[in-house]
């Protein structure tokens, strides 16, 4: 019987297979990303603003022919099940990318 059809021997896996320590190599050294300092919480709230204010016009003005008789609990409900996550998922890291380079750009001018 051959160790392909004993079933209590097993073969040796990738997983499993050991590597000679001499080729094992060292990770090459990574250079630091360049950091740009997080925003003020001024900078923050104007994102903010800027993020969500377009987001509720937009929202008010699209929902309004139909949720005329809705009470305004269900309209801020159903408004915000859809600008929160919009301006946190995709408007808030499109401006922070924007604010990033800009950033950027003023302190490599400066520098």
């Amino acid at each position: 019987m051959t160790s392909t059809q004993n079933p209590d021997v097993v073969a040796p896996t990738a997983a499993t297979a050991t590597t000679p320590a001499a080729s094992v190599r060292p990770a090459a050294p990574v250079a630091p990303a360049a950091s740009v300092a997080p925003p003020s919480i001024h900078v923050r709230a104007l994102l903010t603003w800027l993020a969500i204010f377009p987001l509720v016009t937009i929202g008010l003005t699209l929902i309004a022919p139909f949720a005329e008789a809705w009470p305004p609990v269900v309209r801020a409900l159903v408004l915000t099940l859809v600008v929160v996550p919009t301006a946190v998922y995709l408007v808030m890291p499109f401006l922070l990318k924007v604010r990033g380079g800009l950033h950027g750009r003023r302190a490599a001018r400066r520098g």
